[in-house]
């Protein structure tokens, strides 16, 4: 399963990079607006950064304006992602977008028939959105499985990329449901790390090394 950062904070992608753990970077104009900086400027400085896929949201409701702006952030990076919203609109500006050799990202996907017709419009990834489905007590996991089924029915080369990703628990379960990618937030993907067993192990052995007075050097 492909890691894709979900941030716009240039030093947490550089460090994860640095370790291998990136195939790609999700932002959104709310997670720029956190970093206070330009959207294009911020953007362009994450593509250069990562060989993978960036997503780079739309602003537009509309279909020709989420395809203007769809073609204006293209043109930042050959490694541009256009994301655009699961609505009826969203799927116009894709069909667009995809056939101009574009990759789309379709985000905001809450149900399996919205990612068949995301598939059908041509996207490269679609969003479906986990964590907000277990906020109202549906199974966020489950709509994963179901993707997964569907396109594997029909042979889709659509990515079902996982969203709002809230734990490590959700990235393993969701590499164990065949997700393409799971997209999280950095300490979302250093969480993964953590084990209380690993810490009790290393507490008892920096135990035995500092009774033993042992020193490598």
């Amino acid at each position: 399963m492909k890691f894709f950062v979900d941030t716009a904070e240039v030093d947490a992608i550089a460090e994860l990079n640095a370790l291998g753990m990136v195939d790609g970077v999700t932002t959104n104009p709310s997670l720029i607006a956190k970093s206070g900086r330009d959207i294009l400027e911020v953007t362009k400085e994450i593509c250069d950064m990562v060989e993978g896929p960036v997503s780079a949201e739309v602003t537009a409701t509309d279909a020709d304006k989420m395809i203007e702006e769809g073609r204006k952030l293209a043109k930042i990076a050959v490694n541009i992602a256009v994301k655009v919203p699961l609505t009826w609109d969203g799927l116009k500006a894709c069909k667009v977008l995809s056939g101009e050799g574009n990759m789309v990202n379709v985000t905001l996907c809450f149900s399996a028939n919205q990612a068949l017709l995301a598939a059908k419009a041509g996207a490269t990834f679609i969003s479906p959105f986990i964590g907000r489905l277990d906020d109202i007590n549906l199974d966020g996991l489950e709509l994963i499985a179901d993707i997964r089924e569907i396109y594997d029915n029909y042979g889709f080369d659509t990515q079902i990329l996982a969203a709002s990703i809230r734990s490590a628990n959700h990235m393993s379960e969701c590499a164990k449901i065949g997700a393409d990618v799971a997209t999280a937030p950095p300490a979302v993907i250093k969480a993964m790390a953590n084990h209380i067993l690993t810490d009790k192990g290393l507490a008892a052995f920096l135990a035995d090394i500092e009774k033993a007075n042992i020193k490598i050097v």
